[in-house]
């Protein structure tokens, strides 16, 4: 189960955020869960709604205020990714503060990105927000992490090594650009989890897709429009220079500010670095608001998340993926009710 932009405000939750919003969610939750049985969640970014502010106990209280809404589904595996909304903007993001959310989430390590192996299905996380935000020293952190994983997933293809988790000795001194030796085909790759999508080219040869699917199979490029209140709550539907960004082009402050309001989508050089050094099964994005189902010119799949809340205003929902043989993956879009949808 596939669930974004959560937006939770732990202890600085309002009276309407305790007893009303986190009620019908958790109903929401409930039922979601009891007609889809996930055999996991996973939480694509900005579980809550502004965790850069927050101090450790902050922080804490939005996971225990999510653990609340979960109920008695918290025992559920669960593998939680960091969003803008978590780690903060260009601007102000900050290592530190990435560790200190980082070490509350299992899975992660202190540059706020995982791996994990789960029903014989790999698994890696990355903290987009680091590659969106320029020259940055998280940036370098998570671009080893892609190296890592790529010498790994490579091995793995070659003679069956084991798959050693993040952090652990073993893949060490990988060479800084192994990945642009890779012998991986494509789809051979992880499952990727990212909170930014990646860059989406303006062309396709596979045609017009990746925009907002109805529940009827019908599609439009304009914002979805709420369901009537009579529909069903669940419808199926070579230097220190990071080789991602040029020299010239170092986000910081202002620039960086500028790079976050003008791109809700990472850099075409960091796209293209991670599909070169990952070549994943498919990938998982959110950000974005609303549901799409794209295709890249490499033919890698990336599904982006709706938000699974109504304070951004559009319809709120969650994806269901179900992984077969064989590299089959089947992706299916669930709609939530309005608001006030009378219980």
């Amino acid at each position: 189960m596939m669930v974004a932009d959560l937006m939770l405000l732990g202890s600085d939750a309002t009276y309407a955020d305790r007893f009303f919003r986190d009620h019908v969610t958790s109903k929401l939750f409930t039922k979601s869960i009891q007609t889809t049985n996930p055999d996991m969640i996973i939480v694509l970014g900005d579980i809550s709604a502004r965790g850069s502010e927050h101090n450790e106990s902050k922080w804490i209280a939005v996971l225990e205020q999510f653990e609340g809404i979960l109920g008695q589904y918290s025992s559920l595996p669960l593998h939680i990714v960091l969003g803008d909304k978590d780690v903060g903007e260009c601007s102000s993001l900050d290592g530190k503060l990435v560790h200190r959310m980082a070490k509350h989430l299992p899975g992660l390590d202190s540059s706020g990105c995982g791996a994990f192996e789960f029903s014989n299905t790999s698994f890696v996380s990355l903290n987009a927000v680091a590659l969106l935000c320029g020259d940055n020293m998280l940036r370098f952190s998570v671009e080893k992490v892609m190296e890592k994983e790529s010498h790994h997933f490579q091995k793995k293809r070659l003679n069956g090594a084991y798959h050693s988790p993040l952090g652990s000795e073993n893949g060490e001194g990988v060479g800084a650009h192994s990945w642009r030796q890779n012998s991986m085909t494509l789809g051979s790759g992880p499952v990727l989890l990212l909170h930014i999508p990646l860059h989406k080219s303006q062309k396709s040869d596979t045609g017009v897709i990746g925009v907002p699917m109805f529940p009827d199979g019908t599609v439009s490029d304009h914002p979805l429009v709420p369901p009537s209140s009579k529909q069903s709550p669940l419808v199926p539907p070579s230097s220190k220079q990071s080789p991602l960004v040029p020299p010239s082009s170092k986000q910081s402050g202002v620039d960086g500010r500028r790079l976050y309001d003008q791109s809700h989508t990472l850099p075409a050089n960091s796209t293209q670095y991670i599909l070169q050094a990952l070549k994943p099964r498919i990938i998982f994005s959110a950000h974005a608001d609303s549901f799409s189902d794209y295709t890249h010119p490499d033919g890698t799949r990336e599904v982006t998340v709706p938000a699974m809340t109504w304070k951004k205003g559009g319809m709120p929902g969650f994806a269901i993926a179900t992984f077969g043989q064989k590299g089959v993956v089947s992706v299916n879009c669930c709609w939530l009710v309005q608001e006030w949808y009378d219980w």
